[in-house]
């Protein structure tokens, strides 16, 4: 295994391979123990395992008979282009899965809103009945959910542009693909948009032409992709009508077409999650679950009942009459524009943090319009969005504060807040440096204003 990590791609990789028998599994990071301990942890009882941390071995990438690698390390990679050059073949959690899923998978992607989308798709089809297995959504694992599925099962599988790059390799895409726009991200990694793009594609290349791809008609990037969709497309919109199959908002209702029969699915104020973004997330989920052979009815059912997930626009608490939201999951500047367009409320936003190479000239803009107060994580995305906001407000550039503990940015935050006000976790920005990853964020803003774990 080339990188355990912290989240639960890898630890679930390795458990199924040792559940599979494998004769020994190799773990190679460039992390320490002291920095994998959360993942360690988990491995304790498993006894067939030689870690190598803190370094890699040439000879554990040649005198192996295979090689996964963590998502994040790219093909380019030296150790990567090792193996290959010896012949050791390198997959990834995501193709093997592809290649020993027995069900049909639901596939989603896209820049925003996928784990929202892909959460929602898991609970409108269980709300329905069906026995569904999810895999890559958050913090759940790939591998290790193989052994729940069944023929019966309805696979959801969160992608991100790393993980469908291996399926390239396979030369295999969802059944049903879902895709909900197209942002700058991760171009620390990709150097170029049109390389991230170029694998977010993967969702739906290599579809057959029975296929279905779920795509956003208001996204200029996904319209534009979806021209070399093999499959059939069902567009959702929250601006435009279609004579086909489709979903989409009009006068403030959401509406379905199928089969050339129109029917309401539900009122925009019916859905219980918070800004106005979430209605496209809504709008791909019911047109999967309508792909997925639900009914109206179900669709709408599983909508209304939907509770919401973690790290995204979550409510923490109220305190003093001041609201707390987690929104960690935001590591890009759109997101974090989308999160202060969601309140009317007076904003103490919490951002900043490490750089993706990403612009943050929208997001100062909206900060200048939108934010009561700002609160900011030291790091180098942190340093562009400063100079960004100078830009923007010139002579009326306003106070802010950096901090670097979670504990000191609630406090400030607080401190700005009067009742009424909105305390938003919203980064906009990578989590590495301060925080383990971004839920580690996350989990330790809860704690800071609620006091619990």
């Amino acid at each position: 295994m080339f990188g355990l990590g912290l989240n639960m791609g890898g630890v679930g990789t390795i458990r199924f391979l040792s559940q599979l028998g494998a004769r020994e599994i190799i773990v190679t990071d460039i992390k320490n123990k002291e920095e994998l301990a959360s993942s360690l942890e988990k491995l304790e009882a498993y006894k067939n395992i030689t870690f190598v941390l803190g370094q890699h071995r040439p000879e554990d990438f040649t005198r192996v008979d295979l090689v996964i690698k963590n998502p994040v390390i790219p093909w380019s990679n030296e150790y990567v282009k090792l193996a290959e050059s010896h012949g050791v073949p390198v997959e990834m959690d995501s193709s093997i899965f592809f290649e020993l899923c027995p069900a049909p998978i639901i596939g989603v992607t896209g820049s925003k809103g996928k784990t929202t989308t892909s959460s929602l798709i898991a609970h409108i089809c269980e709300t329905a009945g069906k026995k569904i297995v999810k895999a890559g959504i958050g913090q759940v694992g790939v591998l290790n959910q193989l052994s729940k599925i069944t023929k019966e099962s309805i696979v959801i599988f969160e992608l991100s542009s790393w993980r469908l790059s291996a399926l390239k390799n396979i030369k295999k895409s969802p059944h049903i693909a879902v895709l909900t726009n197209i942002y700058p991200d991760h171009l620390n990694y990709y150097k170029t948009l049109e390389g991230y793009a170029r694998d977010k594609k993967n969702i739906f290349l290599n579809q057959k032409s029975r296929d279905t791809l779920i795509a956003n008609f208001d996204d200029v990037a996904v319209r534009d992709m979806a021209q070399d969709a093999p499959g059939n497309i069902i567009w959702f919109s929250t601006k435009q009508k279609f004579d086909g199959d489709s979903v989409w908002m009009e006068d403030n209702t959401l509406l379905v077409s199928q089969g050339g029969t129109t029917k309401v699915l539900l009122p925009v104020e019916e859905i219980p999650l918070q800004g106005e973004h979430n209605i496209s997330n809504v709008l791909a989920a019911a047109a999967a679950a309508l792909s997925a052979g639900l009914s109206v009815k179900q669709i709408r059912e599983g909508i209304v009942s939907f509770p919401g997930i973690q790290h995204r626009l979550e409510f923490v608490a109220e305190k003093k009459g001041v609201r707390f939201y987690n929104d960690t999951a935001a590591t890009i500047p759109h997101a974090t524009i989308a999160a202060l367009r969601s309140f009317q409320e007076p904003v103490i936003l919490i951002a900043g943090g490490s750089d993706k190479r990403l612009d943050f000239t929208e997001l100062a803009k909206e900060i200048a319009e939108h934010s009561k107060g700002l609160v900011l994580f030291k790091g180098p995305g942190t340093e562009k969005l400063i100079t960004a906001l100078r830009e923007q407000l010139g002579e009326k550039f306003r106070k802010f504060e950096i901090v670097e503990s979670m504990a000191k940015a609630v406090e400030l935050a607080s401190r700005g807040a009067d009742s009424g006000d909105v305390v938003l976790l919203s980064p906009g920005a990578a989590s590495f440096g301060l925080f383990k990853n971004e839920f580690d964020r996350g989990e330790q803003f809860r704690f800071y204003v609620t006091g619990k774990k």
